[in-house]
């Protein structure tokens, strides 16, 4: 799927609209494992609004407004003069897969298959992985009187308003954590569709419509409200495998067969172990898992002094043998 510059259209048989206005794509499945990094051209794209047209970069402003001590607009300029830091991670949509969870009960909003998600640098709507340059919030925090380490509880709700949600000031302002305010992507300018941000201070969590319900954690027991969950952050996006090989009703030959596809986790756990089952779960083999062709992956790099990308997706392959109608199932577990 190519990505767009404004007003500009790409051909359906390249990926998949799920609108138009304002915009929203999915690549194919098969191209998610078809590198590690994912190529800026095969990037989701979500929007909740009209992608928003800067005729100079130069000019544009970026504010922080709200409870700080030194309201700033600061140009590109300002935030690349300060440290930069590069960051592979995965980023992913709230609602990658909402295909298949509506084939089991209705489920509201977008269509997204399992192609919501990415892999690089930096993040963007989708899954997807890329290489993420930027400053690291902590350190522009720092310019408008927000100091490093600085903790603090929430107040409550924020009512209503535009899509928006929250992340704790004690994780961002960490000088170790590895949150950027980013401007590029696999090492390219970040183009229009894939960032642009609003951000406010403020003493309470965010209460838009998108944070009430469709953006929460179910949790046992399930008989309380939706709105009681967890709203979904990097702590709460739990394991989840994705066989991209094969579509969701799919022909092959008979005989031996290979099955591929991603697993991600939240809060940088890492994959201890991925199965796949090629008659319907009666038996189980375990996958080969990866990040890098050749290089193996251990879910504890310490112990393998193996270096992974705590917070990027892992690969996994498995081989057997169909000679019948059967389901083909993965299952990821993730340790941390």
């Amino acid at each position: 799927m190519k990505s767009l510059l404004v007003n500009e259209l790409v051909a359906p048989e390249d990926g998949v609209f799920l609108t138009t206005e304002p915009f929203n794509a999915e690549p194919p499945r098969i191209s998610l494992i078809s590198s590690y990094l994912t190529p800026v051209d095969f990037f989701y794209e979500r929007n909740h609004g009209p992608v928003p047209v800067v005729d100079d970069i130069q000019s544009y402003r970026l504010a922080i407004g709200g409870l700080v001590e030194k309201p700033l607009e600061l140009s590109l300029v300002d935030i690349k003069k300060l440290p930069k830091y590069d960051v592979t991670a995965t980023l992913q949509s709230a609602g990658n897969r909402r295909t298949a969870m509506r084939k089991i009960k209705a489920v509201k909003r977008f269509g997204w298959d399992v192609s919501a998600i990415g892999n690089g640098m930096p993040f963007a709507s989708t899954l997807l992985t890329a290489i993420w340059g930027g400053a690291k919030l902590a350190d522009v925090l720092e310019l408008v009187g927000i100091p490093k380490s600085t903790r603090t509880t929430s107040s409550g709700e924020e009512n209503g308003g535009p899509y928006k949600s929250s992340i704790s000031l004690t994780h961002v302002t960490n000088p170790e954590a590895d949150v950027l305010l980013a401007y590029e992507m696999n090492e390219e300018v970040l183009i229009l569709l894939n960032g642009w941000v609003q951000s406010t201070y403020s003493q309470k969590n965010a209460r838009a419509f998108s944070c009430k319900g469709t953006t929460r954690c179910f949790l046992p027991p399930l008989n309380g409200k939706i709105s009681t969950g967890p709203l979904v952050s990097h702590k709460w996006i739990f394991q989840s495998s994705a066989i991209c090989s094969l579509e969701d009703v799919d022909t092959v030959q008979h005989g031996k067969i290979t099955v591929n596809g991603y697993v991600v986790s939240g809060g940088g756990c890492g994959i201890e172990r991925v199965n796949v089952s090629i008659d319907g779960s009666k038996t189980r083999v375990e996958a080969s898992r990866y990040q890098n062709i050749g290089i193996p992956y251990a879910a504890d790099a310490a112990d393998d002094d193996i270096e992974n990308d705590k917070w990027a997706w892992v690969f996994f392959k498995a081989k057997g043998d169909v000679f019948q109608n059967t389901d083909i199932v993965s299952k990821a577990i993730s340790i941390c």
